[in-house]
């Protein structure tokens, strides 16, 4: 029997892996629930990924890089100079006011959109508290979306930005509240200020 050539086969078990978990949570992912919703027989998830956890990688790198790619296309890089980090004036007057409320609309339209993907993509990365397999993985957005905020602000507020971001994303998410855009924005101004707003 031929073997089938199918060099999408890695992506459709991520993909499926990320179906499994947005439908039932990380405890409903097993190779064979992935094999199944991938429709790939179940060898093929094991060659690709010998455990789950290397599995879990998989789909929280693609969170990550999901992410990065929306923080990139925000508009929050648009109007860039030549200024490496933290050489813009972002942290005073109207450019750090502009970084928060572009940094705002940017929470507000993940959250406007399908709830489920913010969700997905803390479940994964809240699993890294108990697979220190997916430890590095949660590290890397937060090293990128503070690499990238340094094109704007100094890497200490980039940091800090980045914190305020994820706090107010799992506030909202762990408490089935809204996301407060006014709130968020004002602490966002303050953090970009020194503290100072």
């Amino acid at each position: 029997m031929a073997r089938r050539y199918d060099p999408d086969r890695r992506t459709r078990i991520i993909d499926a892996a990320l179906t499994v978990i947005a439908a039932d949570g990380i405890a409903g992912l097993s190779h064979r629930t992935v094999a199944a919703e991938a429709d790939v027989p179940l060898g093929s998830t094991t060659y690709h990924f010998a455990s789950l956890d290397e599995l879990l990688v998989a789909a929280l790198r693609r969170c990550n890089e999901n992410f990065v790619q929306a923080l990139r296309s925000s508009g929050l890089f648009a109007e860039e100079g030549d200024a490496g980090p933290g050489e813009g004036d972002a942290g005073q007057g109207a450019e750090g006011a502009g970084l928060a409320e572009e940094l705002t609309r940017l929470l507000d339209r993940w959250f406007a959109g399908e709830r489920g993907a913010i969700e997905l993509e803390y479940e994964l990365y809240l699993a890294a508290l108990r697979r220190p397999a997916l430890r590095p993985v949660a590290a890397e957005w937060t090293t990128e979306a503070v690499a990238l905020l340094s094109r704007r602000t100094d890497p200490e507020t980039a940091r800090a930005l980045v914190a305020l971001m994820d706090g107010v994303c799992l506030q909202v998410l762990l408490t089935g509240g809204t996301f407060d855009a006014p709130y968020t924005r004002v602490m966002l101004e303050r953090i970009v200020a020194g503290g100072d707003a």
